[in-house]
């Protein structure tokens, strides 16, 4: 009787006791060490060819037409057993059912717009979009960003954004500038941002959005007009200062947050600006129905830079609403820099002399994030 050679050991194997991987043949003891077949189609393969789990044993074809691993944990799972965020419409992120549902409503899609929670007493509330790139757009880094950020109260989400290459945008409720500085825990959220590998100013694609409630301005469309007119105006006039301040470059504000042009009064900027509609990538943009969005600002995750943003926006917005045009029309940067009170608005002091932009000597720079 001719007897096969094992490829492994090189032992005579009947043919009726040989194992085959291919066309080689194994005898039983190094077929049970060092082969395994395939579940799926029943093929026998080396184990170090095993793209399975201990559990599972799979070919490589097998593996690559029927199964994929979870995203979170790395558990094998089949195509038909994964799950994936509604945003994810292509599928390329896949999750068990464990992680899916422990993880999956962290992060929403861009469109998600909830019924708005108010902090804080104020006439004006501002409602900020921080967005933070390079970390992964993952749902469990999301929701360690969450925990920190809602601890003591719901004050925001966190959305997926098409314009960031792997990140998220974190997204507040409105709140009174007060909250945001006294309540809501900025610090806290921006230190786990930058613990969990995330940038927003040293990544180019992040901005920095701040929405104000558009009845601040005034109880009609025409007392809003007006006033909001003054905060173009503003933008308009003080557009070198206020670019510095953005931390901006010419070419990144030009995509996402173009200036509509300088003219003499507000009433004509507005008037401009409604005549030729260019979207909400301006630097103010009027397109949303209940807030005007000031979109200049880089993103950030300094502290400092965060809170001095969300003080300079109150204190332009107070400025548009108290002065006629005639005074803004006399207005200098120097007279807006002498109106800020240092007790009230430490912050934008500190941010404002790091920049130059203060009446003061200007003082040491943090590195921006």
């Amino acid at each position: 009787m001719e007897h096969e050679i094992c490829i492994q050991c090189g032992a005579e194997v009947r043919p009726e006791e040989a194992y085959h991987v291919a066309e080689e043949a194994v005898c039983p003891s190094c077929a049970e060490t060092d082969t395994v077949v395939c579940s799926y189609c029943g093929e026998r393969i080396w184990r170090e060819n095993d793209f399975g789990d201990s559990d599972t044993a799979l070919c490589e074809a097998c593996y690559t037409n029927h199964y994929t691993r979870c995203n979170q944990c790395g558990r094998l799972i089949s195509f038909s057993a994964a799950y994936y965020q509604d945003e994810d419409e292509d599928e390329e992120t896949p999750y068990c059912s464990a992680c899916y549902h422990e993880c999956g409503e962290a992060i929403h899609g861009y469109s998600y717009k909830p019924v708005p929670i108010f902090h804080g007493d104020a006439p004006m509330y501002m409602g900020v979009e921080l967005e933070v790139d390079d970390g992964g757009k993952d749902p469990v880094k999301a929701k360690k960003i969450l925990s920190i950020f809602n601890q003591t109260g719901e004050f925001g989400y966190i959305k997926s954004d098409g314009s960031l290459d792997d990140g998220l945008e974190l997204v507040t409720h409105p709140c009174t500038l007060e909250a945001h500085m006294r309540e809501v825990p900025w610090r806290e959220a921006l230190e786990r941002f930058k613990a969990l590998g995330y940038y927003s100013h040293q990544s180019s694609t992040c901005g920095l959005h701040v929405h104000v409630n558009r009845t601040f301005f005034g109880a009609t469309q025409a007392e809003q007009d007006e006033k909001i007119g003054h905060v173009l105006y503003l933008f308009e006039r003080f557009w070198q200062e206020l670019l510095r301040f953005s931390r901006r470059t010419q070419r990144q504000v030009a995509q996402w947050a173009a200036r509509y042009g300088y003219k003499d009064t507000g009433r004509e900027i507005m008037e401009h600006a409604k005549k030729a509609y260019q979207g909400r990538y301006t630097c103010v943009n009027l397109t949303n129905t209940d807030t005007i969005e000031f979109r200049i600002f880089r993103g950030t995750l300094k502290y400092n830079t965060l809170i001095a943003t969300l003080q300079l926006v109150e204190k332009l917005c107070n400025v548009a609403v108290s002065l006629s045009e005639e005074r803004l029309q006399a207005l200098s940067w120097s007279d807006i820099m002498l109106g800020i009170e240092p007790q009230r608005y430490p912050e934008l002091v500190q941010y404002l002399k790091e920049l130059r932009l203060y009446i003061n000597a200007p003082v040491s720079v943090e590195c921006e994030v």
